[in-house]
């Protein structure tokens, strides 16, 4: 038995129509799984599916706002409908605003929280009673390096992604009776269209990136495959409650 097989398994990836989401979706294409992309541009989601069809995968796509409870509640009952079962829930979408702290309103604190960590909440217990019927389970939320470190431009970002780790925890308690494990990755410094952004935001981000990652580059999305299949196939079994950094050892650095 191969232990990182994901045949017959069916995963749904929030934001996975492109960055580190399809990524992720495209190494659970490639070991097997149904992937159902969840995103809100319809024609990013239409581009995906067809780049998952042609490794070979059953694939469709649900859009969905996920700041909207009723929406991601929505979103896990299209895909059972579709595929008949879920057992592998990636929480990757996620939005941020960089400013000082001074200068955000509380409706911007709002809307990175509501993306980034209530939606991931919502979506996991919406998929809870759907793994509990599969016999089990793996979610993997994605957190950040900003789940360790602070910045100055990025205040809610980093308390987003530090409450992932810790709700990663309490679900990874909560649910290990039910045979679902609960694990969260650590991005590092990725080359997305949101990093892009940073770089034309903040001045010498991509020097200090590169003098402080050991392997000497940023990231790119088919880093993500790996550790998508890992944390969702039968290898990772008995590992739950943990948050990976894949960053190319920047955090490890003084």
């Amino acid at each position: 038995m191969n232990p990182f097989d994901l045949s017959n398994r069916v995963a749904i990836v929030t934001g996975g129509n492109g960055g580190i989401g399809l990524g992720m979706a495209r190494g659970l294409a490639n070991a097997g799984a149904a992937v159902v992309v969840a995103g809100r541009n319809k024609e990013k989601n239409t581009a995906a599916v067809a780049d998952l069809e042609s490794l070979g995968a059953k694939a469709a796509a649900v859009e969905v706002n996920v700041t909207d409870p009723a929406s991601c509640r929505a979103m896990i009952a299209a895909a059972v409908g579709r595929f008949g079962r879920l057992d592998i829930l990636i929480n990757n979408a996620g939005t941020n605003i960089r400013k000082q702290p001074t200068e955000y309103s509380l409706a911007e604190w709002h809307e990175v929280l509501e993306t980034n960590l209530t939606s991931a909440f919502v979506c996991a217990q919406a998929a809870h009673p759907e793994m509990r019927r599969a016999g089990g389970g793996k979610i993997i939320n994605i957190g950040s390096m900003m789940s360790i470190f602070g910045a100055s431009f990025a205040v809610p970002y980093a308390a987003s992604k530090g409450g992932i780790v810790q709700m990663t925890k309490g679900l990874a308690t909560a649910w290990a009776k039910d045979n679902i494990q609960v694990n969260a990755v650590l991005p590092g410094w990725i080359d997305t269209d949101l990093t892009r952004k940073a770089r034309e935001q903040v001045k010498g981000l991509h020097e200090r990136v590169l003098e402080r990652t050991p392997a000497g580059r940023w990231g790119i999305t088919a880093d993500f495959a790996g550790i998508a299949v890992f944390l969702s196939s039968p290898a990772s079994d008995f590992i739950t409650g943990t948050a990976i950094p894949v960053d190319g050892g920047y955090s490890v650095q003084g």
